[in-house]
């Protein structure tokens, strides 16, 4: 099974784009090319995923998931530390900062919230076997 995409919910399509173009830059994705009229942002991301933000379908304002966390890989301990500088500079807050993750057998990490909410971490040297 492989994995297609991910959708986060958002209410400030242009204040997500700002946020994402500026984390995913710092761990090497480009910024999104998403037309301005599409009601969505996507990235591509390597491996060729999708992670795309939006308006909930509904029409209800967008939620986060409580107790939901989404992860990405980092290259370097210094990629996991613009990441998180960038997130904090474009509206995200901290969770956890840049360091090494106990809960992660001592990988490097760092934790935010995105300005909808959403949370967000990033390792480098996590491996889950």
């Amino acid at each position: 099974m492989l994995l297609k995409s991910i959708r986060l919910g958002t209410d400030d399509k242009a204040k997500a784009k700002a946020f994402y173009d500026a984390t995913f830059a710092a761990l090497g994705v480009p910024a999104s090319n998403t037309p301005d009229e599409y009601p969505i942002v996507m990235y591509q991301l390597p491996g060729g995923q999708a992670f795309i933000l939006g308006p909930a379908r509904d029409g209800n304002p967008a939620t986060y998931a409580n107790g939901g966390t989404i992860l990405f890989d980092a290259d370097s301990d210094e990629a996991v530390s613009a990441w998180h500088a960038a997130g904090l500079a474009n509206g995200g807050s901290c969770e956890g900062p840049p360091e090494p993750k106990p809960q992660a057998r001592g990988a490097f990490g760092a934790y935010l919230r995105d300005p909808d909410g959403n949370k967000l971490g990033v390792y480098h040297g996590l491996s889950f076997g």
